[in-house]
């Protein structure tokens, strides 16, 4: 078809849309003001939906880093997990985060307890909770999403020595009460947030209270049987399928996108459509600079290439440039994702050394590179400054550290947090479960 046929077509298909919006005007109401409802419930939806396939990632990157005798574990607690998560944030969780002004403790507890509503069943644009904005249930499905992410870090941490229960009895607490809690205090519009403590898309908020509740767990539960022989030196364990470990990596990669772009929570403008697709970019941007640094590192340092340290690389750079992926340049973020990277390389042989074990390193990637990109955001945002931005690392530290803390130590009193040292020899996949991933491999 020629250009001149074309166009005029074209025109016509732009401008019928806006008719049907004149037609369904209501008197007083700018139509456009539907459009930016829309589009924003839209980003919600869609970034909420990219964050759940995270879920999958989680589970693939630990199933192919743990030992073959314990996948099924992993995977049956990455399931529960997101299924407890979804329960508890709607029980109890949302509106803790968000109390819309009405604080219990000014700034610091919400006032308001109880499961969340949604809007009603076909409203019209009067009966909508918030018009302006979005609509109530796409906001929680995108918040709800970022909650199960936290759970979902503590999980490879603790892998391969951890009973199911006790995990998920701590992974109730932690999602309904301890992370909503203090992710009110920044984006519940709490004593965080009034103090200038910036964190876009939750390095801080997600990444390292995840990191801070492993951390605490590791410490209580100790390492894995045979990890560091007695005259201090570190055993490997080498992970059942780096294949499955790859794919973990890309799917997390691409869950990203929805992590770091819905966290613009608009979509309704130019600027905002703009300032997506730039989060976009520079979240790509950083992922890419911290699986190079972490290649050429393992390649300087080891002589040959550590796969999974390169996997770890790029999702550090990702953690890395979360707290302020928008303001940034192409070259910053990827240079904020590099450290980010080099971070990782040298953070884990260095829990190895404190006889820390983290099955698949979620404590340098999430935490270290957490509080790495959360300082990061004065390098490229003017309203960002480095006393503010470590007020708010070290409050949110110290309370996860003590939440998580008591919640372990009780647990550990009253049910015991770890199996047996003949369970953890056989694997949890028959010990707690009485099933395996590969059960062809145990009959060779």
């Amino acid at each position: 078809m020629k250009l001149n046929k074309i166009l005029p077509l074209a025109a016509a298909a732009a401008v019928l849309p806006t008719l049907g919006l004149a037609q369904d005007a209501t008197p007083g109401v700018d139509a456009s003001s539907d459009s930016i409802f829309i589009l924003n419930s839209l980003l919600f939806l869609v970034g909420g939906f990219l964050v759940f396939f995270m879920a999958a990632g989680f589970a693939m990157l630990e199933a192919g880093l743990v030992r073959s005798k314990n996948v099924a574990m992993q995977c049956t607690k990455n399931v529960a997990l997101f299924s407890l998560s979804a329960i508890f944030y709607y029980l109890i969780g949302y509106n803790l985060m968000y109390p819309l002004g009405t604080w219990a403790v000014d700034g610091v507890l919400s006032g308001v307890w109880g499961v969340a509503i949604l809007e009603a069943v076909g409203i019209t644009r009067d009966a909508a909770d918030d018009y302006g904005y979005a609509s109530t249930g796409s906001d929680f499905f995108f918040q709800l999403m970022f909650c199960a992410a936290t759970a979902s870090i503590v999980s490879g941490t603790l892998a391969e020595r951890i009973k199911l229960w006790p995990f998920l009895i701590f992974t109730i607490i932690l999602t309904g009460i301890i992370y909503p809690l203090q992710a009110s205090w920044k984006w519940g519009g709490g004593f965080l947030d009034a103090n200038g403590f910036l964190d876009f898309a939750g390095s801080t908020v997600v990444h390292s209270v995840g990191g801070w509740a492993a951390l605490t767990g590791a410490l209580i539960l100790g390492p894995r049987i045979g990890k560091f022989s007695k005259d201090g030196r570190v055993v490997p364990m080498p992970g059942s399928n780096l294949t499955l470990a790859t794919l973990g990596t890309f799917i997390l990669w691409l869950g990203w996108f929805g992590f770091n772009g819905g966290s613009q929570l608009a979509m309704g403008t130019v600027g905002d459509v703009t300032d997506v697709s730039r989060i976009f970019s520079n979240t790509n941007a950083a992922a890419a600079g911290g699986a190079i640094a972490a290649l050429i590192l393992t390649q300087v340092l080891y002589k040959k290439v550590d796969l999974t340290m390169v996997l770890n690389g790029a999702l550090a750079g990702l953690v890395s440039i979360t707290a302020e992926p928008l303001t940034p340049t192409l070259g910053l973020a990827t240079i904020i994702g590099m450290i980010g990277g080099v971070i990782v390389v040298f953070a884990v042989p260095m829990l190895d050394k404190l006889k820390i074990d983290d099955v698949v390193g979620a404590i340098p990637v999430h935490l270290i590179c957490g509080i790495w990109g959360t300082i990061a955001v004065v390098l490229s945002n003017g309203d960002a400054t480095i006393g503010a931005q470590l007020y708010g690392i070290v409050v949110v530290g110290i309370f996860t550290v003590v939440a998580s803390g008591v919640v372990w130590f009780i647990l550990n009193m009253v049910m015991g947090l770890r199996v047996t040292e003949e369970e953890e020899i056989n694997g949890l996949d028959k010990a707690e479960l009485g099933m395996e991933a590969y059960p062809e491999f145990s009959k060779l």
